[in-house]
């Protein structure tokens, strides 16, 4: 996993409308959140989506883009956003080239089985792509809003 000081890779994904996107073109003013998750239409994945979602314009206040990332497709993607009304871009990376980058694909537990997949996890970084703060095997539910108020201590 990508640790803080560390900078952001730089690559080119397609984002939900199939336009190739760089973290720097979905930085906000003072930075980007980043947070990698399983699978569009899960219901923790959704959880966490709608709250980054509804929590977007705070995002913005403070100078920070959000923006997920899976290995949906953008087709995938382009469905979710429409489904739950996003108010956040979502980046696809089918071939795992970022999401591996980042550190956030390998073995995990889940109910005491180990399996290798993708680690939900979020990246803060400022606008030139350096981290701030990570957030290492995430739990959905409220980790929106405790993204929110840490960023609120860091600036």
């Amino acid at each position: 996993m990508l640790i803080e000081g560390k900078k952001l890779p730089k690559i080119q994904l397609p984002d939900q409308s199939g336009d190739k996107q760089t973290i720097s073109s979905l930085t906000g003013k003072k930075g980007i959140i980043l947070y990698v998750y399983p699978k569009d239409n899960t219901p923790g994945c959704t959880v966490e989506a709608k709250d980054f979602s509804r929590l977007a314009g705070q995002f913005k206040k403070l100078g920070f883009s959000v923006v997920g990332l899976s290995k949906d497709s953008v087709e995938s993607h382009q469905n979710f956003v429409e489904k739950y009304d996003l108010a956040i871009s979502l980046l696809s990376d089918p071939d795992l080239g970022l999401i591996k980058a980042l550190g956030a694909w390998g073995e995990k537990k889940l109910y005491g089985k180990v399996s290798v997949g993708l680690i939900r996890s979020t990246f803060i970084a400022d606008s030139k792509g350096i981290l701030l703060k990570v957030y290492p095997k995430v739990r959905a539910a409220g980790h929106a809003d405790r993204v929110l108020k840490d960023l609120e201590t860091l600036l």
